[in-house]
């Protein structure tokens, strides 16, 4: 999680292998508690479930792209969800700014063998404070 300012706010606990964003979000905040219902969330296209799973007005996902059907050949969005979807993106780009600002830091872009437990967790979170304290000044 990131402020505007692209300041690193939360980080959650790594997961090994591949695995799908709104999954890691499931087991960071379980849809049970009313984690949302007082922030501001924007998300992309990798949370879809998140407004039938989770209580919050406001959250905020992209519309998504109809699939292409018979029915359908050519599905398009609507001038009003591309406006939509846009000023989202340029709310959503500073998260993205901040995870990139962190991958200066080599160690998070090549791959490392450790034996250490919890060790990516740690090499993540100082990443994190070394990125906000390049912000601070």
């Amino acid at each position: 999680m990131s402020l505007p300012n692209k300041l690193i706010v939360f980080l959650g606990r790594t997961f090994s292998g591949h695995n799908h964003d709104y999954i890691m979000l499931n087991h960071e905040f379980p849809p049970e508690f009313d984690w949302f219902t007082e922030i501001n969330v924007r998300v992309d296209l990798g949370y879809l479930g998140i407004r039938s799973d989770y209580r919050g007005d406001r959250i905020d996902i992209p519309t998504k792209k109809p699939r292409k059907s018979q029915k359908h050949p050519n599905p398009q969005l609507s001038a009003d969800q591309k406006a939509a979807n846009t000023a989202l993106s340029r709310v959503c780009i500073f998260i993205e700014h901040a995870i990139g600002g962190m991958k200066h830091y080599n160690i998070l872009v090549h791959t490392f063998s450790n034996r250490i437990e919890n060790f990516e967790d740690d090499v993540i979170g100082v990443c994190a404070g070394l990125w906000n304290l390049v912000l601070s000044y």
